[in-house]
C-alpha cells in the first residue's frame, strides 16, 4: 500500500510563506494537493505530471502557490507565498497511477493523512 506523508505545516501570519512537503512510499505518477477549509469540503489547490512539466492550480491560488517535484526523491513540495487567513486549512498530499494531473477527488488513488495550515490576520 503506497503511503504518503505531508510534512511543513504550521502557523504562520498573513502575508508569510510555508512550503509543505509530501513523501511517498514508492514512485507514483502524478500528484496533487487539496485543502478543506474548516467547516467546508475538500478543494483542490495545484497539481503535478509526472514529469513535472505540466502543472496546474486553482483559480485563487495561482502566482501565489507554486507545486515541484523531486522524483529521485519520490517528493512533492507545495511552496506557499503571500498567505491569506483564508488559507487556512488542513492540506492533503494525493497521488494517482496515471502520468497526467488532475483536479478532481475520484481521480486520486492515494491520500496523505493532512498537515494543517493556519494563517493568522
Amino acid at each position: 500500500q503506497v503511503q504518503l506523508v505531508e510534512s511543513g505545516g504550521g502557523l504562520v501570519q498573513a502575508g508569510g510563506s510555508l512550503r509543505l512537503s509530501c513523501a511517498a512510499s514508492e514512485s507514483i505518477y502524478a500528484m496533487g494537493w487539496f485543502r478543506q477549509p474548516p467547516g467546508k469540503e475538500r478543494e483542490f489547490v495545484a497539481a503535478i505530471s509526472w514529469s513535472g512539466g505540466s502543472t496546474g492550480y486553482a483559480d485563487s491560488m495561482k502566482g501565489r502557490f507554486t507545486v515541484s517535484r523531486d522524483s529521485a526523491k519520490n517528493t512533492v513540495y507545495l511552496q506557499m507565498n503571500n498567505l491569506k487567513p483564508e488559507d487556512t486549512a488542513v492540506y492533503y498530499c494525493a497521488g494517482r497511477r496515471s502520468t497526467w494531473v488532475a483536479t478532481t477527488i475520484r481521480e486520486y488513488n492515494y491520500w496523505g493523512q493532512g498537515t494543517q495550515v493556519t494563517v493568522s490576520s
